[in-house]
């Protein structure tokens, strides 16, 4: 497994703090948020400088009940080869659902969401894998998440699940402790058997961020510092393997370089707190996985049998199962996964098993979510509507599903409040009208479109003070 060592996650905002930043090895970034033929100055010159540069995917939805598609894998391969990256990484998740395998709308969450531990699920999701695995010119690495809710009817652990996947495929993990802690404390999971269970050879490279507990529910924010029960995981897991590298996450709220830097650091001691553990054992001459890194239970010995995949990691033999079962799989996956997406973006009664409550606080963070990103792609709306603007969207968000990713989303809402003829304020209206038509048709109406819409918002912002 290739040695990556300590990193961070990659943002504009923090793009010069990270180039300055001593230590860092290598650094990843979301993969929609860069393009192939203008990649940012900063990556360009980290590059040069010999660091690493790994696409985090976030957009495929390979836990979904429908087959990956097409555009999305050419687009991600094509930043893996931009970027000359060694691997690429993505979710066990879904992010869309409906559609014609289920005869309903098409929905998008806007957001990774949990796949059911079931044996559909995990068919589904191995053949989905082996579809992205040809389609990518390099190794593939998968995340665990964090969940708000819990499928019922579960037929597999965490570790079970995750372990049967690379014995079945040879793809790679990407474990994040972050969400092993999230689900400890919203699912009651014990992240100490996930650990256990892990196929540890599997294991590409390791993310670390933070949050905050509210009313009982962990909130992966990625926007809040690394807590020391995140850290206490990361010790675990160097005390079983030697991480072949470790990632520091952040996305909001981004904080001086120098708490950043005393966070990698903290990282970086916790690693070496754990291979400390995993040396002292080994010199009492107690036999342990904590120690040898291969370790991860009998599964991946069992696997040998089947060969070795295309990642190095031992791929179990498995009877072949029909086109017939695999389609009937997808179909009964599709129809669950889809009444629970209506349920969460659409306003639908929650399917039979959920906690309702749960679901409900994963109702409120999506639509959350969705206003904040809206407000992101396109920040003259909310400078237009000003402090009316995230009770307006969630207003609308909340019998209005997203179906087209989030600058659609965007023109949606502005569309539905021209017809409603909001904003009442004349001058914010024709603000707003000024920033739908330069965006809905199929070319902008002014080669300055961005600067005249931003001068009405301004002129509104002045009225208004």
């Amino acid at each position: 497994m290739r040695r990556l060592g300590t990193g961070i996650g990659w943002r504009p905002e923090i793009a010069d703090a990270v180039e300055r930043m001593p230590g860092i090895d290598w650094v990843e970034v979301v993969a929609e948020n860069v393009c192939p033929g203008h990649l940012p100055e900063s990556l360009l010159r980290l590059r040069e400088r010999g660091v690493t540069v790994i696409p985090h995917g976030v957009s495929l939805g390979l836990g979904g009940a429908d087959r990956p598609d097409e555009g999305r894998l050419t687009a991600l391969a094509e930043r893996v080869e931009a970027l000359g990256a060694p691997l690429v990484t993505e979710h066990i998740a879904f992010v869309r659902a409906g559609g014609a395998l289920t005869a309903s709308p098409s929905l998008e969450a806007g957001h990774l969401l949990p796949v059911p531990r079931t044996r559909d699920a995990l068919d589904v999701l191995c053949e989905n894998v082996r579809i992205a695995q040809d389609a990518l010119p390099v190794p593939l690495a998968l995340e665990n998440i964090a969940a708000l809710f819990s499928w019922p009817g579960e037929e597999l652990t965490e570790g079970e699940f995750l372990s049967e996947l690379v014995e079945r495929t040879g793809v790679r993990l990407l474990i994040d402790v972050a969400n092993l802690h999230t689900n400890r404390v919203n699912r009651g999971e014990d992240p100490a058997q996930a650990l256990a269970a892990l196929p540890l050879e599997a294991i590409a490279y390791v993310h670390v961020a933070g949050g905050f507990e509210r009313d009982g529910v962990w909130h992966d924010s990625h926007a809040h510092p690394v807590p020391p029960a995140v850290l206490t995981l990361l010790t675990d897991l160097a005390s079983r393997t030697t991480p072949p590298g470790v990632l520091l996450e952040r996305d909001e709220n981004f904080p001086a370089p120098a708490e950043l830097e005393g966070e990698l650091t903290a990282i970086r001691e916790a690693v070496r707190e754990g291979r400390g553990r995993a040396a002292a054992v080994g010199a009492g001459g107690t036999a342990t996985a904590a120690a040898g890194g291969g370790g991860g239970g009998g599964r991946g010995a069992a696997a040998g049998a089947g060969g070795v995949g295309p990642t190095g990691v031992a791929v179990l033999s498995r009877p072949a199962v029909g086109v017939g079962a695999r389609e009937a799989a997808r179909e009964r996956l599709g129809v669950a996964q889809a009444a629970v997406l209506s349920a969460l973006v659409a306003g639908t009664p929650v399917p039979e098993g959920f906690d309702r409550v749960r679901m409900g606080v994963q109702a409120r963070a999506l639509a959350a979510k969705r206003a904040d990103v809206v407000a992101k792609v396109a920040p003259e709306v909310p400078a237009i509507l000003g402090a009316g603007y995230r009770a307006a969207f969630l207003e609308y968000a909340r019998e209005r599903p997203m179906t087209g990713g989030y600058r659609r989303d965007a023109l949606d809402f502005a569309g539905h409040l021209l017809r409603a003829g909001r904003p009442e304020e004349a001058e914010a209206r024709r603000a707003l009208r000024e920033w739908w038509l330069d965006r809905a048709g199929p070319a902008p109406r002014s080669h300055r479109p961005a600067t005249r819409v931003a001068r009405a918002a301004r002129r509104v912002l002045l009225r208004r003070g």
